[in-house]
């Protein structure tokens, strides 16, 4: 599922920088606007409502391949695995031996006995 993961993160990048591409490369209706005062001929003052060329039909399909992949990338990266963490891949921790024999651990000492703790019944 790894390979997954990483084919759609490619697809995510390629998709995210040719919409941003072609979101630059296209011309905004605002441009058309000198010509509908008298400038040129224009079929209305935002241009024609239902225009769609080439680039704007391929931003969309870049657009809804990016979507899909964040989607397909965010499903893949909710599932829970046992492997899953900080620590994954660690081992247990192994306790340390003394292997110095001249080093004494010291023993736990008993608390300090409460007044009228120990009375009997």
């Amino acid at each position: 599922m790894e390979w997954l993961k990483t084919l759609l993160v490619v697809v995510q990048i390629i998709t995210a920088i040719g919409v941003i591409i072609l979101v630059l490369v296209q011309q905004g209706k605002g441009a058309d606007m000198g010509a509908a005062f008298g400038g040129g001929s224009s079929g209305g003052l935002f241009g024609a409502a239902g225009s769609a060329n080439f680039l704007s039909r391929l931003t969309a399909v870049f657009a809804t391949l990016f979507f899909l992949s964040t989607l397909g990338i965010a499903f893949l990266g909710s599932k829970k695995s046992e492997n899953a963490g900080v620590l994954s891949g660690t081992s247990a921790p192994v306790p340390a031996i003394n292997s110095d024999p001249a080093v004494v651990t010291p023993k736990p000492v008993p608390p300090a006995a409460v007044p009228g703790q120990n009375i009997p019944k």
